[in-house]
């Protein structure tokens, strides 16, 4: 008896429709956010005072409620993010335990770059630099007074505005494609420099209309084209549950990703589309309504979604200590427990089952975060769990 070809040709055509950014193979690259705001900065020194670092808030931070803890305690020290030397020991933690790629939070505004020395003086002079490349995600969020937060504070100020003039864009992607593309460990998917977007509504406030806006992503690329490259992978950030003060939402946010040209999408951090509803959320719990939410959003985009693992939540230390806690408004906000190492683990474990078994997912996956301290979400070692978080992705990904 002859068995049809169908199933066979099916297969066959559907493996040849798979957008380029997924792999052959079941190699999966693992890129984690780092937030760099962990090194003496100027403008930090000028509006805090002098030797001010996110330190201060990890340092100050205390227990809000019965079983809460804090402080957390960096294993490694405060260290120093710009000194290439104390960058080089995170770099070779991360390499040691699975991480391809550093997703550097990325600021520029009218007026200049911000917590630039991260990655400038940091890890672009470390000696080990080429164990791991990086990417940048432009943080184009306006930076309001949070650090620390009053409770009834409900209208921050904004320091820094995220939304620059066009004028100021063109010169930012002329300095993205000379200084940052151009590194030999910079990411690329496909020979095509990987930059993401965090806030797409500043991005439209930079020109006013999708045309505008379209055309000036235009211009990026063909700018990188023109410095030698065959394109730039163009990533949106996307969310449906706003965060930190001033950040906006979306009516259509596929319609306007999609318009707009983008490569993928993908998230941040799981909170920005599952809502907390205890003070301490189960972690558990967050994953899989974070699940379902991937899910959602794997059929509606016809880009590619580069799915998201987070380690947990918990920004009371950018809360005033004075104030009380509670569900007040970020960074009053219900927080995720139970996030021990061995669930970061089985979210992990989960999320690679989940992209193998679909061919049109990327073969990447993105965690929060590196360092994100003050919002309880960081892979660095510290004295309670030591390694355990970096173990984790070692044992499922390594």
């Amino acid at each position: 008896m002859k068995r049809s070809l169908l199933p066979l040709l099916t297969l066959i055509l559907t493996l040849a429709l798979v957008p380029a950014v997924h792999a052959e193979d079941d190699e999966i690259t693992v890129a984690v956010y780092y937030f760099g705001n962990y090194h003496l900065d100027a403008r930090n020194q000028k509006h805090h005072g002098p030797g001010w670092t996110e330190w201060e808030l990890v340092k100050n931070a205390r227990p809000r409620f019965e079983g809460h803890h804090q402080p957390n305690v960096p294993l490694w020290g405060y260290t120093d993010e710009a000194d290439p030397k104390q960058m080089a020991q995170k770099i070779d933690a991360a390499a040691d335990h699975g991480v391809d790629v550093f997703l550097f939070d990325w600021y520029y505004y009218n007026d200049g770059p911000f917590l630039n020395r991260t990655i400038d003086e940091g890890f672009l002079h470390a000696p080990n630099r080429d164990r791991i490349k990086f990417a940048l995600m432009w943080a184009n969020h306006d930076w309001v007074d949070i650090h620390p937060k009053r409770k009834d504070d409900h209208n921050p100020p904004c320091l820094y505005p995220g939304a620059v003039t066009p004028e100021k864009f063109d010169e930012i992607c002329d300095l993205v494609i000379r200084d940052y593309f151009s590194q030999p460990n910079y990411w690329k998917i496909n020979g095509k420099p990987y930059f993401s977007f965090y806030e797409l509504t500043k991005l439209g406030q930079n020109f006013g209309s999708y045309e505008a806006t379209k055309a000036a992503l235009k211009r990026f690329r063909e700018k990188a084209k023109a410095a030698g490259f065959p394109d730039i992978h163009l990533n949106a950030v996307y969310w449906g549950r706003p965060n930190i003060p001033g950040e906006g939402t979306i009516s259509d946010p596929v319609k306007m990703i999609e318009d707009l040209g983008f490569d993928s999408v993908t998230s941040y951090v799981w909170i920005h589309h599952v809502g907390l509803p205890q003070l301490v959320t189960d972690y558990n719990w967050v994953r899989d309504a974070y699940f379902q939410h991937w899910d959602r959003a794997r059929t509606s985009f016809k880009i590619p979604y580069i799915p998201n693992v987070s380690m947990g939540w918990d920004s009371s230390p950018r809360a005033d200590q004075r104030d009380e806690f509670g569900n007040f408004g970020y960074p009053f906000t219900n927080t995720i427990g139970n996030n021990t190492p061995e669930n970061f683990k089985k979210a992990l474990e989960l999320t690679k089952a989940r992209i193998l078994a679909d061919p049109n997912c990327p073969r990447i996956l993105n965690i929060n975060s590196w360092n994100e301290w003050t919002e309880g979400s960081y892979l660095e070692p510290d004295t309670r769990n030591g390694f355990g978080y970096l173990d984790a992705i070692k044992e499922i990904f390594k």
